[in-house]
């Protein structure tokens, strides 16, 4: 994904966040540029094992899963949480597994 697909991708979901926050007065998830997860979202990657549990794990189709979870993480719906070396990005009914350091997706499941 190119970066200027990635700047679009951003400001789409910080558009979205202030709709949403006027037409309801409040804003379930505020996307915020100083999340590292967000400002690093051209650096997200998996490996071909990696690739595979997510296809298994989420009976997903797509050939690339690294652009899947990009736009999953990039979603107003999504609630990200670091633990210890570890980013969360829990979204519909899935959680997915991020390494913070290398920006490696580890796994994804459903909830």
């Amino acid at each position: 994904m190119s970066h200027e697909a990635l700047a679009s991708l951003r400001k789409t979901a910080e558009r979205e966040a202030e709709c949403e926050s006027s037409a309801r007065g409040r804003v379930n998830r505020i996307m915020s540029t100083d999340n590292d997860l967000i400002k690093n979202l051209d650096k997200l990657h998996t490996t071909d094992l990696g690739a595979v549990r997510i296809r298994r794990n989420l009976s997903v189709e797509t050939e690339d899963v690294v652009s899947w979870c990009r736009e999953k993480t990039a979603s107003l719906r999504a609630v990200i949480t670091r633990s210890g070396k570890n980013w969360y990005v829990d979204v519909e009914d899935i959680v997915i597994t991020v390494n913070a350091h290398s920006y490696t997706i580890i796994t994804a499941h459903r909830k």
